[in-house]
Formats: C-alpha cells, structure tokens, sequence
C-alpha cells in the first residue's frame, strides 16, 4: 500500500479514536458529576444508619453504597479506556508522522 494510501488509513483511525475519545470524557463527566453528588448522599444514609440503628435506614446506606461503588467502577473503566486509547492515538500519530 502506499503511503498516502497508509495515511488516509491511520487518519480514518485517528478520528475514530478521537471520537470514542469525546465520547468518553463526556460520560465520565457526567458519571463523576453523578458520583460527586452521590457520595454526599452515601454519607448521609450511613450517618442516618449509624444515628438511628434501624433495618431500614441500614438498608438505604446498603443501597447507596452499592450505586456509588457501581458508579466508582464505571468511572475506573472509563479513565482506563482513555488511556488505552490515548496511547493508540499517540501511536497513530508516531505512524502518520513516520509516513511523512
């Protein structure tokens, strides 16, 4: 293949990741955003548990611990995904300028 031929394949690729990566640093915006206001209300239902030492309020903490660790773990896939696709898009971009 030739090398323009190279480039235009490594440029397709290059926007493709530069899309996925928008996209990405988009939901973990929102996903920390989320988290942020979730963990005030985590603290809140383990203080009410600890406070009043009934079933349910225990319950409520449960519950909300069990969304914000859920929200914790989406929020750590989502910042190594960047990563992992921030290193390819480096190496595209060591391709394109090595093609050059």
């Amino acid at each position: 293949m030739s090398s323009s031929g190279v480039n235009a394949q490594v440029e397709r690729k290059l926007r493709k990741v530069g899309e996925q990566l928008r996209s990405l640093r988009d939901d973990l915006r929102v996903t920390e955003e989320h988290l942020s206001q979730l963990a005030g209300e985590e603290d809140d239902a383990r203080i009410r548990a600890l406070v009043s030492e009934t079933p349910v309020a225990e319950k409520e903490h449960r519950k909300a611990s069990r969304h914000a660790d859920r929200l914790r773990s989406s929020r750590d896939k989502a910042v190594a995904k960047i990563a992992e696709l921030e290193r390819l898009q480096d190496d595209l971009l060591d391709r394109l300028t090595a093609n050059t």
